[in-house]
């Protein structure tokens, strides 16, 4: 009789730089622009360069570190174009999530959204931007769930991953938060009276809150953005 195999998650030393790594520039720890060292990340992990270089290689093709040879690596300005970019790729395939998932609602999620709903709730009372922003993705990802495209939440993730920061300097006005969580409150609505329209139009508002944020912060933090 063949024995269940149990399956291990293995993590290695780079995953758990890597981890590091993208929280602390995800978060804005590490702003657009700052030096980052591999020796004293190697230092600070108490191992050997290779792991550190393997993590900065993967934060590279996220487009999040600028590896320069012989050069300080730097963590990645905001790029106007790879922004413009990002938020057409991820409309066109939310669109899509959206209009597919009011078609075949059927309420077996309602449960996971309206705990979800509850956690920003409580994250926006709570003013906790981190909170929040793991939330969002749990909201983006059910979304994807609800209209049986699971494999769409990595596009959107990935091209998420390229706006988040800036996004989350917007999280620091409660205004900012609240009217985030008032767009996946309409969102979820539209969704469950099945209004394919609505939903459209909810993500289609929802996603152009950036607009107002980008002008911001280009104006109040120049440095931030490639010149």
């Amino acid at each position: 009789m063949t024995q269940p195999v149990e399956v291990i998650e293995r993590r290695t030393t780079a995953d758990v730089v890597f981890d590091y790594l993208y929280e602390q520039i995800g978060t804005l720890k590490l702003l657009p622009g700052a030096k980052i060292s591999e020796a004293e990340i190697a230092n600070k992990f108490g191992v050997s360069r290779q792991p550190v270089r393997d993590a900065f290689s993967r934060l590279g093709n996220l487009d999040l570190l600028l590896i320069r040879p012989q050069k300080a690596t730097l963590v990645k300005k905001f790029s106007v174009r790879s922004i413009e970019t990002a938020r057409f790729v991820r409309l066109s395939v939310e669109l899509e999530v959206l209009r597919k998932a009011a078609a075949e609602w059927d309420g077996s999620l309602d449960g996971a959204f309206t705990e979800n709903m509850a956690a920003q709730g409580a994250a926006l009372a709570n003013k906790d931007a981190d909170a929040f922003h793991r939330l969002d993705y749990e909201f983006h990802r059910l979304l994807c769930d609800a209209a049986r495209a699971e494999f769409a939440f990595e596009i959107i993730q990935n091209n998420k991953n390229k706006v988040d920061r800036l996004c989350l300097l917007s999280l620091g006005s409660d205004d900012g938060m609240r009217q985030l969580v008032d767009d996946h409150a309409l969102m979820l609505e539209r969704l469950q009276n099945r209004d394919e329209a609505g939903a459209s139009n909810a993500i289609r508002q929802h996603l152009s809150r950036l607009d107002d944020t980008i002008t911001t912060i280009h104006k109040t933090h120049a440095s931030y953005f490639d010149a």
